[in-house]
Parts: structure tokens; C-alpha cells; sequence
């Protein structure tokens, strides 16, 4: 950031949504400036980046701006900024209210989005007439654009009108997703919304990869309200289309990762088990330390910890904007949480000891650590890197507090921490650059012809991208472009995309020490400033460095070492120590701990499964679910795919028909869209009997020794099935490659579970995992029980009976008992209709994953999706019924429409919503060559308090 201009004030600035960091860059200082103010803080200022910029002139020049007054331009260089403003009005729905025009019939497309894969057109159609129709993923882009740019406009409209002069008198510039620069005149919705931490991503890149390490490294900011997750390896990793908070975007961004886990996100005690998120408790009223009467939240934990140390924190609060944080009231919080921490604690275990405030301020900062540490696994593991061969650059101002017991959980053995890691968002927009960006659709199979027309087409859009930034004064010298072709896989979605300082000789001086509770106890800390340290120093942990903007802790066993750019390096020494803890009965920290491990295991699972899979179903429609399982056959932990696969895996020998497993240590199901039948697609509309639907495998052992048996498999899904009444023959499968391609990436997703686990068990020891696994299934138990005593005093009908018809007239019956004193139910399917002569009939295990669903649902608390969840419930289901068929019924239309059916009923009888359409409507076409089929949603009903959905089959794509 070198400066020609040096009689100018330059300001980066990082409205984030909690604190907003200033970097200013003042005449005649050779370091910058940094403040850090709360975003949102109504009784004393509007606006926090004009408050900022009137407090750094005000000191600096020496001339009083009154806050009413409008900000002189005179002496401002540059402003660059990233704002939260269009992420927290899409996140909360908060944006300009819009219509959208569309084709007659067509209201429900952005709804709908899409499904399915692109069909093959047999005959010659008019290309012409085929060019206006809307591209479904453009129409949601343009939507969220309409819905954002003008909050942005709004916003920035009265950002530049506190300047004298307006906007024609001050250079303002503003961060994009993509990591670049854009006047105010080109900002718009739909490329801000990773406005403020793509000023990140820019700050650790350009400032530590290739300076500081060769090694590839991942992004870690911990903010106040999130934290974000990404990866540099010498170029910036950009996606071209992402979701956020439901919207599809299509538009260059930096590929980065958000989890609600941040300094205010809230504590909670739940179902005997901390709980650390997702909601936070913001900057307004902030965490119990702010002086606003807010509730406790990750900052107040590491104030308890001595981590957060308010002699060196911003004395920003109370009325005067003056006083430190509030430690006192911070404790008496704490102290009244313990009460209920320990008085469960001895209801499970009377010898148990009371948890000291301390132990349970570590105890919630382990399992935020534990929810930060999941997104970074799944964003390596996704790109098929491994977690341990990174290095952790830690900014954000919570982050550097966290790092190093984060490093040694990931098995990550270096953290690197910038000299501002604190403001390195803000500090980023100075590195930035301006950048222009402009597509263009095209669509064509990859070849010699199409490659040279992407060229030709390459050429027009980097002349017009050269001619606009050569319009805001930059020379064609000074310009620089890249190109990104965004190929995709033929029927898929998926595309395929500083001043060096003298080392010093002397010591290290201390500047004070402090207490700190690790989890060894309290520990006498040396305290360093920054600002002292110089090259080449070392710091042996424990210790703690402060540098004006965050707060870094060197753990015992680790080393802190001063580079010649300024910035700190932490060796890991220690890898993640053997833990022994109680098997008998669960530690109320451990057992969210393992809850986030159990997950991420069947989540990474997920990841390799649909990362090394080629059927769209399993790629695209993500049809399929990975999880872990007890010893006892239990569900332990369900990723969140579509759960009714794996929902009664322990309670049922047989196979839903239509769906392949392949078990090992740990399990996955997923949907081959085809294993022959009397329909291309193995989804005949009008099957009679199971064979009619494709091969029905019992059991195979698919690797044996390691080997994976090809030969065997094929001859299952190719070999007709002999039709025992007819005496026709069935035909096969008619994509044997593609099925065999997704098995092939089955028995890879089990590998890596098998990986994990026994990283998992050499950690903990295989009794503890063990037990765990039986701790998080009773915790779920816990949680469904509580919410069945509360639903009891407010249903009704406690011993209501609900009924639902299927086409044929056949009935659905249900009987709801629900005991409010034990917590439990009956739900009794006695007086439901025959097996039909049809394919709707269902399998036991689809009522009980549809029950599973529905008690997910109701539950108003994250749990995981196991086996716990049916402990307090008696499903009854009368033998020969169509939820109880024989096992040579047809049964492909239960897992598809008798499961929402069955949904809808249960949902009814707990009084929460009105039912949806009711039906899975698969429309199925084929020729000799190829089988399509794909599902078209039918609506969905009103509850809670929110009106119907229309064109979206809610419920189904969630249980089947």
C-alpha cells in the first residue's frame, strides 16, 4: 500500500455484522491506523464506517467534525469498502419487494428450480424459437439482483451523501464476491453479498502464501457473527454458481464457506448437552459483556477464560461509548447457567462433581471449536485435499483465540497469523484490484469447432472488459485479464472450475502477565505486544500476544515465531492427545463434541460420495445418504441428504426396492435411477409385482478381500428377472456404467468413513466411541420426549384419529396417543387398508423414516437424525396392510407417494401443517436407447404461522 500521495488519508473499511474495522492509512505515519466500532450501535451514531472516517480525520487533522456535519473530501485519497448490507437483507428477507414477468403458466419457476437432466431431443426443432426461453439458475439471479441492488442503492445513496460534494468529490470503491474492486455505479445485489469476506480471502493470500509458507493454506475468520472458511493455493478459488441463504446465484465469487459460529454466537443448554449456536446474539444488544443486557455467547466464554483480556479490547461501551467490557456480569450469567448445568449433572449422576465456571466456559469454546472445524474438513476433503497438509491462516478478530486448539484438532501442525489479523478483511480492500467481469452463454459439446468459437467469443469479452476499466482511467499496460470456460459434464449441472523488517538479537520483553485457564487448569501467561516483538523472536506457550485489534493465545506445546514481514507463525508441536473419558455416563461437553465428530464423518462421506459419483441422481439430486452406525445396529448420525434411505436402515433386513447398498464399516444408500424392470427408468407406473421393478437384491457382498466384485454385480442387475406368474423375462438394467461407476464411488465414500472412525477411536479409544454412539442416541431420545410433553398440552385431540385416501379409495388410518407425564407416543396404523394390486404398497421401514421425518420436524432443536429419535415411540403396523406388504408386492410407488402420504397424516395428527399436494409425480419417458424419469412438484401446505407453498413438493424430496 505504498503511497505516492502521502498528504491524503486512504481508508479500507470491513462493515461487518458485528464490529466494522477501519485500516487508515494517515499522512505522516508510518504504520497505518486501526479502529474497530460496533456495526449497528443506534444510540450513538447512524452509521459506522462515516463515524469511523469522522473520528480518524477529527484526530489526525486536528479540525472538529461534528457528527451531524458532512465528512470534507478535501484531504480523503481513496475509500474501499465491503459491507454486510445486501448478505443480513437476503439472509432476513429483507430486500425491495419485486415482480416477476414470466411466460403464462410459468409462475412457479423459481420455486420449482430445476430437476432432472437435459433431454435428448429426437427430431429437428427450430433453434431460433429455443433461444428466448428463460435458463432457470439467470432467472434466480435476476431475481435476487432486482431483490438486493436497490437496499444496496438505498445505502449507498446516503453513504456518499455525508460527504461534501457527494459521490463527484470522494473516490469510493467497493469490494465484490469475486475478490475486486467496482465503483459505486457498478455495484450491484447480486455481486456483494461475499462482499466483506472476499476483503479477507484477498488479505491472506496476497499477504502470507509464498511470504510465509509454501504450503497451501486455509482461510479461517472468525467474526463475530460467522465465520468463514476458504482456500488459497496460489490463485483464488471462484465458483460460478453458489446458493445462499436459499438463492442461486450465478456470478464470479470466491468460493467461500459460512458457518453460523462466531464471538456472539449464543450458549445454550439443551437436553443435556451445550449447544453453541447458530443463532447469534449480534452486535445489538451483543453478548452479556457489552453492557446491553444480552445474552452469553462465545466472547463472554473466553472473557471467563482470560482469553479476551478487557484492559486490551476496545473500551467501546456503556452509555459514553468508554467503559471495558463487563466481566462481572458476565459471571453472574455463567454462574446462573452452572445451576442448571450441574443439577442435571447430578440427576444422571449423583457423585458427580459441580463444573466450574471455567470448565464450562472451556466446555462451550470446545464445541464452537469442534462446529468451526467441520466446514473446513468438508471444504479439503470436497476438493480431494487432505486437511493435515494446510496451514491455518487465522484472522477475524475471535480467530487468532482459537487457532491454535483448532490446528491441533485438524491435525494441522502451522498457524499463521497477520500483524491486523483483527481488521484482514478491511486491510484486504487496500490489496485489491478493480475488476470487470462479463459473460456470456454458450452452449455446445466440447471440440475442435465449439473450442474455437469459446475463442472467439473469449476475444470480444476481454476487449469490452479492457475498454471499461480503461474508462475509470487505468492504462491497457496496467490491465490484465482471466478467462474461466465453465464446462459441465454432459447431462449434469455440475460445472468444473510488504515491508521486510531487521531481525533483532535481544529477547523478547514482556509487557505483563496474565491467568489464563487452559484445560489443565489456571496457568501464570507472559502478555507480549506486537508492536515490541521483532524478527526473529520466539515465544514458547503458553502466551499471549496483543496487537490493538485481536488477541492471539500460544497454547502449551506450541511456538510463536516473529517473521521478517511482521506476522506471526505458530508451530503445532502436539498432535490431538488420547481423551479418557466416562463411558457410563455422558460428559455434557463431550457429548456435542462427538455429535459435530458423528456428523462430520457421514458428511465427508457425502462429499467423496458426490465428488467421485457420475449418475446425475446421485450427483446432481444428491439421492442418497451416508451414515454411521452403533455397534448394536443403531443410527448413530445421518448426513442430511434425503433421510429415508438410511432412517430404518437397523430395523429392516430386506432393501426397499429401487435402491442399492453397499455396507462395510460405514453405510450408504442411494437411488440408481436405473436397475432395469418393465420400464426404462425402474419406475413402472403400473407394476403389480416387485420383479416387475427391476432387480431385487437381498444381500451381496460387494468387496471381498478388497476386491470389488464387477463380475457378480452385473450379472444382478443385467440378468432378467423371471416373472413367476407370466412367465416373461424383465429386462435389465440399461445403464450397467453409470451403476457401476456409482458403486465404485459407494464403496470409496464407505473407505473414507472407515478412515475417519479409527482417527476418531485412536483419539478416544473404540469404548469410549463406542458408548458415545449409545450418549447421542439417548440424547436424541432426551429431546423428542420433551417435545412429546410439550405437544400434548397442546394438541387437542391427545387420542385423535386421523385418515387419509389413496386414488383407489384405500385408507389411511391413523391413531395418535401421546402421554404428557412420560413424554412418549403410540402411533397406531390399525385400520389401514389391504396390500393393493398396485406398486403403492410400503415397506415398515418407510413409515418408520417418515416418522423419523416428522419428528425432525417438530423437534425445534438441532439433533441428529439417529436412531434416539423413536426410543419414546410405539409404531404399530398391521401385517398385510399396504405399510406392511408381503415381499413379493410391488413397492416402488410407497417410497415415493405412500411416504408423503404417511407424512401427511402423522404432520396432521400433530396439528402442524395442512397437507401438501400428496403426491410424488414422476413423469417417465423412454425409448431402445435411453430411460429418463424425473419428479414434478405438486405444492405444498401451510403451518406455523407461513402460508401454502405452490409447485414444490416439500415434503417428499426431504423423506424419499
Amino acid at each position: 500500500m505504498d503511497s505516492s500521495a502521502e498528504e491524503k488519508f486512504r481508508f479500507c473499511i470491513d462493515r461487518g455484522g458485528t464490529f466494522t474495522d477501519i485500516y487508515a492509512e494517515v499522512p505522516g505515519r508510518r504504520e497505518g491506523y486501526v479502529m474497530k466500532l460496533l456495526s449497528v450501535d443506534p444510540s450513538n451514531y447512524d452509521d459506522a464506517p462515516i463515524e469511523g472516517i469522522r473520528r480518524i480525520l477529527e484526530e489526525f487533522s486536528g479540525e472538529r467534525i461534528p457528527r451531524s456535519a458532512k465528512i470534507p473530501t478535501g484531504k480523503i485519497e481513496w475509500i474501499r469498502m465491503g459491507t454486510t448490507v445486501a448478505t443480513n437483507a437476503l439472509l432476513e428477507r429483507k430486500g425491495e419487494r419485486i415482480a416477476l414477468c414470466v411466460t403464462r403458466g410459468f409462475r412457479d419457476l423459481l420455486q420449482i428450480g430445476i430437476s432432472g437432466e437435459l433431454v435428448r431431443v429426437a427430431k429437428p426443432v427450430d433453434v431460433e424459437a429455443l433461444k428466448p426461453l428463460l435458463k432457470v439458475p439467470r432467472g434466480l439471479t435476476a431475481s435476487v439482483d432486482a431483490y438486493l441492488t436497490p437496499v444496496i442503492k438505498e445505502y449507498l445513496s446516503g453513504f456518499m451523501s455525508r460527504f461534501e460534494g457527494g459521490s463527484e468529490q470522494v473516490n469510493v470503491l467497493f469490494m465484490q464476491s469475486d475478490g475486486g474492486l467496482a465503483p459505486e455505479r457498478r455495484f450491484s445485489g447480486h455481486k456483494v453479498v461475499l462482499s466483506g469476506p472476499a476483503g479477507g480471502v484477498v488479505g491472506y493470500s496476497q499477504t502470507l502464501f509464498g511470504l510465509e509458507t509454501s504450503k497451501p493454506l486455509i482461510g479461517f475468520d472468525m467474526g463475530g457473527t460467522s465465520t468463514d472458511v476458504s482456500r488459497y493455493d496460489g490463485s483464488y478459488e471462484q465458483v460460478l454458481e453458489t446458493q445462499i441463504a436459499g438463492s442461486i446465484i450465478q456470478a464470479p465469487q470466491l468460493d467461500i464457506n459460512t458457518v453460523a459460529a462466531g464471538g456472539g454466537s449464543k450458549l445454550k443448554f439443551q437436553f443435556g448437552a451445550f449447544k453453541v449456536g447458530p443463532e447469534s446474539v449480534g452486535a445489538h444488544p451483543g453478548p452479556v459483556c457489552y453492557r446491553k443486557g444480552g445474552e452469553l455467547a462465545i466472547t463472554d466464554a473466553n472473557l471467563i477464560l482470560g482469553t479476551v483480556i478487557p484492559e486490551y479490547f476496545p473500551s467501546i461501551f456503556g452509555p459514553n461509548e468508554d467503559m471495558p467490557l463487563d466481566y462481572e456480569a458476565t459471571r453472574k450469567a455463567f454462574e446462573n447457567l452452572a445451576v442448571e448445568i450441574n443439577s442435571h449433572r447430578k440427576s444422571q449422576d449423583p457423585s458427580a462433581n459441580d463444573m466450574a465456571i471455567e470448565e464450562i466456559a472451556l466446555g462451550f469454546v470446545n464445541v464452537a471449536n469442534e462446529t468451526m472445524c467441520r466446514p473446513i474438513r468438508q471444504l479439503t476433503e470436497m476438493k480431494g485435499h487432505d486437511t493435515k497438509n494446510h496451514a491455518l491462516a487465522c484472522f477475524g478478530g475471535a480467530g487468532p483465540q482459537h487457532a491454535c486448539a483448532m490446528a491441533r484438532s485438524l491435525g494441522m501442525s502451522e498457524v499463521l497469523v497477520h500483524r491486523y489479523c483483527g481488521i484482514s478483511s478491511a486491510y484486504g480492500m487496500g490489496l485489491a484490484d478493480v475488476i470487470e467481469d462479463l459473460q456470456e452463454p454458450y452452449s455446445a459439446a466440447y471440440n475442435t469447432e465449439s473450442s474455437a468459437e469459446a475463442s472467439r467469443r473469449e476475444a470480444l469479452l476481454v476487449k469490452q472488459v479492457k475498454e471499461k476499466l480503461m474508462e475509470q482511467g487505468f492504462g491497457e499496460e496496467s490491465i490484465r485479464t482471466n478467462s474461466y470456460l465453465n464446462l459441465r459434464y454432459e447431462g449434469t449441472d455440475t460445472a468444473i472450475m510488504p515491508r521486510e523488517l531487521t531481525q533483532i538479537s535481544t529477547k523478547p520483553v514482556k509487557e505483563s502477565s496474565c491467568q489464563i485457564y487452559f484445560s489443565s487448569g489456571w496457568q501464570d501467561t507472559l502478555l507480549y505486544k506486537l508492536e515490541n516483538l521483532g524478527y526473529g523472536h520466539v515465544l514458547e506457550g503458553p502466551a499471549v500476544i496483543v496487537n490493538g485489534n485481536s488477541t492471539v493465545i500460544i497454547e502449551k506445546d506450541c511456538k510463536a515465531i516473529i517473521t521478517k514481514y511482521g506476522n506471526i507463525k505458530i508451530e503445532i508441536n502436539a498432535a490431538p492427545s488420547t481423551v479418557s473419558i466416562s463411558e457410563k455416563v455422558a460428559d455434557v461437553v463431550q457429548l456435542s463434541i462427538f455429535n459435530h465428530r458423528f456428523m462430520g464423518i457421514a458428511e465427508q462421506m457425502g462429499r467423496t460420495l458426490q465428488r467421485t459419483s457420475i449418475s446425475i441422481n446421485i450427483k446432481e439430486r444428491l439421492d442418497f445418504s451416508c451414515a454411521l452406525f452403533g455397534p448394536d445396529g443403531g443410527l448413530v448420525a445421518n448426513a442430511p441428504h434425503v433421510p429415508v434411505h438410511l432412517g430404518a436402515m437397523s430395523s429392516t433386513g430386506s432393501l426397499i426396492f429401487g435402491v442399492i447398498t453397499s455396507m462395510r464399516v460405514m453405510f450408504f444408500r442411494g437411488h440408481h435411477a436405473e436397475i432395469g424392470g418393465i420400464t426404462p427408468g425402474s419406475m413402472p407406473p403400473f407394476s403389480k409385482c416387485i420383479w416387475e421393478e427391476g432387480a431385487a437384491i437381498r444381500a451381496f457382498k460387494l468387496v471381498e478381500r478388497g476386491v470389488f466384485q464387477e463380475e457378480g454385480i452385473v450379472q444382478l442387475l443385467q440378468s432378467p428377472c423371471s416373472d413367476e406368474l407370466a412367465g416373461y423375462k424383465i429386462p435389465g438394467t440399461h445403464r450397467i456404467q453409470d451403476n457401476l461407476s456409482d458403486l465404485h464411488a459407494q464403496v470409496a465414500a464407505n473407505q473414507r468413513g472407515i478412515s475417519l472412525i479409527k482417527e476418531l477411536i485412536n483419539q478416544y479409544g473404540l469404548v469410549t466411541v463406542q458408548s458415545y454412539m449409545n450418549h447421542v442416541q439417548k440424547n436424541a431420545e432426551v429431546a423428542v420426549s420433551e417435545m412429546l410433553k410439550t405437544v400434548a398440552s397442546k394438541v387437542a385431540k391427545e387420542n385423535g384419529s386421523c385418515e387419509d385416501y389413496m386414488d383407489d379409495g384405500s385408507v389411511l388410518h391413523l391413531k395418535l396417543t401421546l402421554d404428557a407425564i412420560k413424554g412418549e407416543a403410540t402411533i397406531d396404523f390399525e385400520g389401514t387398508s389391504p396390500e393393493v394390486y398396485g406398486n403403492w404398497n410400503a415397506p415398515e421401514a418407510v413409515t418408520t423414516a417418515a416418522f423419523i421425518y416428522c419428528l425432525r420436524c417438530l423437534v425445534d432443536v438441532d439433533i441428529p437424525l439417529n436412531q434416539g429419535c423413536l426410543a419414546p415411540v410405539k409404531i404399530l403396523i398391521p401385517k398385510g396392510s399396504f405399510l406392511s406388504p408381503s415381499d413379493k408386492s410391488a413397492v416402488v410407488g410407497g417410497n415415493v407417494l405412500t411416504s408423503q402420504r404417511v407424512t401427511d397424516v402423522i404432520l396432521m395428527a400433530f396439528q402442524a401443517c395442512a397437507c401438501p399436494q400428496g403426491c410424488m409425480n414422476n413423469l417417465t419417458f423412454w425409448d431402445d436407447t435411453f430411460g429418463y424419469y424425473e419428479t414434478i412438484g405438486g405444492g405444498g401446505g401451510g403451518g406455523g404461522g407461513a402460508g401454502p407453498t405452490p409447485g414444490m413438493a416439500l415434503v417428499v424430496f426431504n423423506v424419499t
